[in-house]
């Protein structure tokens, strides 16, 4: 078993990664000092795999929890959802300490965490991440949100969890499509902060694909560390932050324009981080050598490079709908380096329409 500390000073918490993590879970839910009602939140996809199993674990611990499913998808992520996942708990007559545990992945993770955070002003949160992308990006740092029509994530919060249990075994019901998602990001992690940890992709990508023991737990832990750093010294993205969004601007504008039914988020990110490259190339702040070798190690993770059913002018008017967009300035992470980005709102609209191009014409 491995654990990375999240330092937040009264917001702490641990992650503990590995395989068979009900004990840990039970030993933990004991600690704690929470009501004995509680919400288990999946979706309609992992109810029957994994939501029993999770069930037993938290009343081995003394615990009275109740199952909620939402049909999997991104469109559970809305305000409609929240509100009848509400009227559950109001109805179980939930308190202030009672616990919510987050059994998904971003989806539901990002659902869970809403509700936790505006249910009487906040009650405990668990997350029990079963995807690999939510394994590495979305359980970790606190963003939770739902979506709105004009754009994701739009309404939401920071809001930290008490704990994240990363069970490997989740990963034996992964798709092949769920594994190279969950790799969008964590390439993202040795471009914006560890070039090593890249390079350890780039010769180990056909044992990442296959979720090799050793590979994938180095994956997970780095990924993990990563982002706990980053988060420790920047909790509500006032600077430091903003790095993990590399890729993401035009990643939103790309899942806002194809429905976010085309493309899942890691895919998105994987062509957002290669618009990126392309702007940071243009720009001249990266070399034509560091883009093929972002490039090369997307392709080598099965992920896509370009982006099927987008227009450029659409793509174009999405990135203001992003969070990052400030006073109609559109702050772009970019390359300098693999393993070191840097935050730029002085992009060309000329340059970022020519990546745009570049990652949505065949």
């Amino acid at each position: 078993m491995r654990r990375v500390s999240v330092e937040l000073g009264v917001n702490r918490y641990d992650i503990l990664m590995g395989h068979g993590l009900q004990e840990e879970l039970r030993s933990f839910l004991q600690s704690r000092k929470y009501s004995r009602r509680s919400l288990v939140i999946t979706d309609s996809n992992l109810a029957p795999l994994y939501g029993h199993r999770v069930l037993e674990a938290v009343k081995s611990a003394g615990l009275e929890p109740e199952l909620c499913a939402v049909p999997a998808g991104e469109s559970s992520k809305s305000l409609a959802e929240a509100e009848r996942i509400y009227t559950q708990i109001i109805g179980m007559g939930m308190d202030r300490k009672s616990p919510i545990f987050a059994l998904g992945g971003g989806v539901v993770g990002d659902l869970a965490g809403f509700v936790a955070a505006t249910y009487m002003r906040g009650v405990p949160f668990i997350q029990l991440p079963t995807s690999l992308l939510a394994q590495v990006d979305s359980s970790v740092g606190g963003k939770v949100a739902v979506n709105h029509a004009m754009g994701k994530n739009l309404i939401g919060c920071f809001y930290q969890p008490d704990a994240v249990f990363m069970d490997l075994d989740f990963m034996e019901s992964l798709p092949e499509r769920e594994i190279c998602t969950g790799l969008g990001e964590i390439v993202k992690y040795g471009i914006i902060y560890d070039s090593e940890f890249f390079r350890f992709l780039e010769e180990n990508s056909t044992g990442a694909l296959n979720l090799e023991e050793h590979v994938l737990l180095s994956m997970v832990a780095r990924s993990c560390e990563i982002k706990a750093a980053v988060v420790a010294e920047d909790e509500k993205e006032s600077g430091l932050r903003r790095i993990l969004n590399f890729g993401h601007t035009m990643a939103h504008a790309i899942e806002q324009e194809t429905g976010y039914v085309r493309y899942n988020h890691g895919e998105a990110v994987a062509v957002g981080m290669v618009g990126a490259a392309y702007i940071s190339r243009d720009m001249g702040l990266a070399t034509k050598e560091m883009v093929e070798r972002v490039t090369r190690l997307i392709e080598a993770l099965h992920l896509p490079t370009k982006a099927d059913g987008c227009t450029v002018d659409k793509m174009y008017a999405g990135i203001f709908h992003d969070k990052k967009t400030v006073n109609g300035k559109v702050n772009w992470v970019l390359m300098e380096d693999i393993g070191k980005v840097t935050v730029r709102d002085d992009v060309p609209e000329a340059v970022a329409k020519r990546a745009m191009r570049a990652v949505s014409e065949r």
